[in-house]
């Protein structure tokens, strides 16, 4: 108790302060963006009386959030915006009560000096109070409360004012004053903000720095005091902003253009750490560890080996989140925790043992989540990211550990199993990292490693990379483990699979032939590996146009799949597609779509619904009801399987690019070439990004791009297409490549389509020679030429080359393709067209009235092709009349149906 003088206590009633008087400690002059609406909110909970709690009568308003949040500065830009409408604005540094006890007493030195001079601390603090209980209308801000329970007895004797408190003290504040928690910056304001500080406010940023301000304010994790000091660093210094992201960890205790040394993320986080261990030192423990995880949803179950006890695990929890270091997912069963603290206490000083604080807990933590079996797919989804968080951010000189890597090849697995190997690339380069530092880079385990990071790449569709990869694994497994010992059996199968991806035929064909007869001769006719091996090299012919070789291979393939693993495992169902898929290039659509049919409903029961083998024979059904011509059923099932894959493998994945390709292929065959171009495009452009210019998937999506630009009419955005296309393909691929067959005859196409009979006639007679060499004479793509060549005869007139052509075709057509498919109607109606041309009017109208009666019966009376088959026919009746009349009838024309442009089949 003290006890103060009259003389005293007379000035504290007669003493005024100045009109807007006080303390604070710094200008509002500064940038201050994003925080208008809480500027808003909190003068609205200090000035509004009208709620009923005691702390609102005492018109009180703790901030609270973590260090760097603002809380400072939201405070001290209250003051200055309102503080006219105080009597007093005082300013009190509040971490203990001997601080708040000494703020108190500055005041009373700073109103009345001519007494406090001469007083201790206790009287002037006592008297301090005493003149704002006869002074209403003041502000105090109490800035940094370490303990809520500092401020009761100043907000219980102090009623005729407003209290401002800020703290990184998230508890304890209910009995004490509403809470007003601060949150980061937008996105935007947090962009603004870091512009401002870097460029300064005169420099509108180009779209590039808006850009690097965007990823730094990210990588800051849009916390102002972090933003303020990046951009006081980055505007002093000169550095860049990617530069300064890349040196992240050493910069947050760096303080340059007027930022105060003691106010830098790093020590501020420091001071609050000391803090919270002092309360409780598991807490610190358990933060440290958590900094190696991802930052957000970690389970407290993943926690628990710290604290087996849970009231422990509570008590640490909770001081890290009164800190606010930490806070809590809805049902309080997962832990976040903001990234920027994770980078900077990643940043701390390894110990004795090579790890910085906290690396190598969490590493065990992870071990052992993953060693107990779990084979729970939820559980698995929820320690995933934190299993990755983990191998991405290991410090380059921590020790390494084969247990850890064995936990990233686990949760690689794990995905695999999934048909998500594409997203492996992070856990397998992690998983090779450490096995080559412990165990030396041609250790079987190595080899391994390097193997599966690999198919990764492969997986995503990055064959450059890939592709070096594979060819030291194999290298170094013939030279270590010898020329057929079974990991290299697998090497040199994976390698000539990255080779036919990256449409190298020439190197891929030998390397499966190889390992082949190499596994039949060490694992035998029908292990597993031979049956791979045997179904690949089919795929490699089919991809090189010999079917007569793959359909075989095919056949015996699926036949022992069928035999030694069963009708429904995962091989056998790839056997059964793939299958399918040569009979339909062979053009056998009768038997290919029964079979993908099989495999497809096999597939979603054995493997799921989205699994990337699933969404394979998806794509491959859809694609084969498309040739067919039932385009009703093929564009619902195209749409399905391109969202499918965009969801589950990414919007750039090759197989993904194959399903938006083939979407703008049914929507042109349907007609809608508003949404087929777009789709052509985007294919092309993504193509040209992700697998490179000439790539065979590359040269498809153009050459089918151009074709969607003929049938639209735009021969000059065409042609060079073609041209270019061509040219790729017979450097790439080779002149008698299948693909490079269809663009020769695509482009011969084109220059008819242009009148340009003298170029289109020689390119088409030798397409169609090639064709019939290389793919035999039956086959679609030969059928297509000679059906091209067929209608330029006719166009110049030369209808005794051109009806031959026409009579093979249609014979070839009825026998392969069927009596009624569209390309035997389209074939029929030209025949016809062309009889009429020559005359041979009768001949002309027994064609027609079958394309007309088969017409009908297939597509109904409203469709298009029925309205112009019946106007052939009548067109050809009125010719037929006036042939009997006369001898000098001109024959009627018709029009024809468009041979259909045929694009290169995109392999899976």
């Amino acid at each position: 108790m003290v006890t103060l003088p009259a003389e005293a206590v007379r000035w504290a009633q007669e003493v005024q302060a100045p009109p807007g008087a006080g303390n604070l400690p710094g200008s509002a002059s500064g940038v201050f963006v994003g925080r208008t609406q809480e500027l808003t909110t909190l003068r609205a909970l200090l000035t509004d009386a009208g709620e009923a709690a005691v702390t609102q009568e005492t018109r009180t308003r703790a901030i609270h959030g973590l260090g760097g949040i603002g809380k400072t500065t939201l405070a001290l830009h209250y003051a200055h915006t309102y503080r006219r409408d105080y009597t007093l604005v005082w300013w009190i540094t509040a971490e203990t009560t001997e601080q708040i006890v000494t703020g108190l007493a500055s005041l009373a030195m700073w109103l009345c000096p001519q007494w406090a001079i001469t007083a201790g601390v206790p009287e002037r603090a006592a008297w301090a109070l005493l003149w704002l209980q006869w002074h209403p209308g003041w502000l105090l801000v109490f800035d940094n409360v370490e303990d809520p329970a500092d401020l009761r007895h100043y907000l219980g004797a102090l009623p005729d004012g407003h209290h401002l408190a800020t703290s990184r003290t998230a508890t304890g504040w209910h009995t004490i004053a509403p809470t007003m928690p601060l949150g980061l910056l937008h996105a935007e304001a947090a962009v603004d903000l870091l512009c401002t500080l870097t460029f300064g406010a005169e420099h509108a940023p180009t779209s590039a720095q808006r850009r690097d301000a965007a990823d730094l304010a990210a990588d800051l994790g849009y916390l102002p005091l972090a933003l303020e000091q990046a951009g006081a660093y980055l505007f002093e210094t000169g550095t860049l902003l990617a530069d300064y992201r890349q040196m992240l960890g050493r910069v947050m205790d760096a303080a340059a253009g007027g930022i105060d040394p003691e106010r830098t993320i790093a020590r501020i986080w420091h001071h609050t750490l000391t803090a919270i261990e002092r309360r409780n030192p598991q807490a610190v423990t358990l933060l440290n560890a958590m900094a190696w995880l991802a930052p957000d949803a970690i389970p407290r179950t993943l926690l628990a080996p710290f604290c087996p006890d849970p009231l422990a695990l509570g008590q640490a929890l909770g001081a890290l989140y009164a800190y606010n270091m930490i806070a809590y997912s809805a049902d309080r069963q997962a832990i976040n925790v903001h990234r920027l603290v994770q980078t900077v206490l990643r940043h701390q000083p390894a110990g004795s043992d090579g790890y910085p604080p906290g690396r190598q807990d969490a590493e065990h933590l992870i071990q052992r989540a993953v060693s107990a079996g779990n084979t729970d797919t939820l559980e698995w989804e929820r320690l995933l990211p934190h299993v990755i968080g983990l191998a991405e951010s290991k410090p380059a000189h921590s020790p390494t550990s084969i247990e850890t890597a064995d936990t990233y090849d686990a949760a690689a697995q794990y995905l695999h199993h999934q048909g998500r190997e594409a997203h492996t690339i992070r856990l397998r380069t992690a998983a090779l990292v450490q096995r080559e530092q412990a165990l030396g880079d041609t250790h079987p385990h190595t080899l391994a490693s390097r193997n599966n990071l690999a198919g990764a790449y492969k997986e995503a569709g990055d064959l450059g990379r890939a592709i070096p990869l594979y060819e030291a694994a194999l290298a170094q497994s013939e030279q270590v483990l010898g020329d057929t010992h079974p990991q290299t059996l697998v090497s040199r199968h994976d390698l000539a699979w990255a080779y036919k991806e990256a449409g190298d035929l020439g190197r891929a064909i030998p390397l499966y032939e190889t390992a082949l007869a190499q596994s039949e001769q060490v694992l035998g006719d029908t292990h597993p590996n031979t049956l791979a091996s045997r179904n690949n090299l089919a795929w490699a012919y089919r991809a090189a146009g010999d079917l007569g070789r793959a359909i075989p291979l095919y056949e015996t393939a699926l036949a022992q799949s069928e035999q030694v693993l069963g009708d429904t495992h995962p091989s056998t169902l790839a056997s059964r597609n793939n299958l399918a898929g040569a009979y339909e290039a062979a053009g056998d659509l009768a038997r290919a779509i029964p079979l993908y049919e099989t495999a497809l409903a096999q597939s979603e029961q054995v493997l799921g619904d989205t699994h990337p083998q699933t969404l394979v024979s998806r794509h491959d059904l859809a694609w084969a009801y498309k040739e067919a011509g039932d385009l009703s059923r093929a564009i619902p099932l195209l749409k399905t399987a391109l969202v499918q894959r965009e969801q589950v493998l990414g919007d750039a994945h090759p197989h993904t690019l194959v399903s938006r390709n083939s979407l703008a292929g049914a929507y042109e065959a349907a007609g809608d070439l508003a949404r087929a171009i777009p789709l052509y495009e985007t294919t092309l452009a993504q193509s040209e990004q992700v697998l490179g210019d000439t790539h065979p998937n590359t040269l498809a999506s153009r050459n089918n791009l151009a074709g969607a630009y003929q049938t639209a009419g735009d021969l000059a955005r065409a042609i060079p297409l073609y041209e270019t296309t061509l040219a790729q393909s017979k450097q790439v691929l080779g002149d008698t490549h299948p693909q490079t067959l269809v663009s020769r005859h695509n482009l011969a196409s084109a220059y008819r389509a242009a009148g340009d009979l003298s170029r289109a006639i020689p390119l088409l007679k030798t397409a169609l020679a090639q064709c019939e060499q290389v793919l035999g004479d039956t086959h679609p793509h030969t059928l297509a030429s000679r059906n091209s060549l067929a209608y330029v005869y006719r166009e110049a007139g030369d209808l005794a080359h051109a009806i031959p052509l026409l009579e093979t075709i249609l014979a070839q057509c009825e026998q392969i393709l069927g009596d009624t498919h569209p390309k035997t109607l389209a074939s029929r109606n030209n025949l016809a067209d062309s009889y009429n041309d020559a005359g041979r009017v009768e001949d002309a109208l027994a064609l027609l009235g079958r394309v007309l009666a088969e017409h009908e019966r297939i597509l109904g009376e409203d469709h298009p092709h029925i309205l112009a088959a019946r106007n052939n026919l009548a067109r050809a009746r009125d010719a037929a009349a006036a042939v009997q009349q006369s001898d000098t009838a001109t024959p009627a024309t018709s029009p024809n149906l468009q041979p259909p442009s045929d694009a290169p089949e995109q392999p899976e």
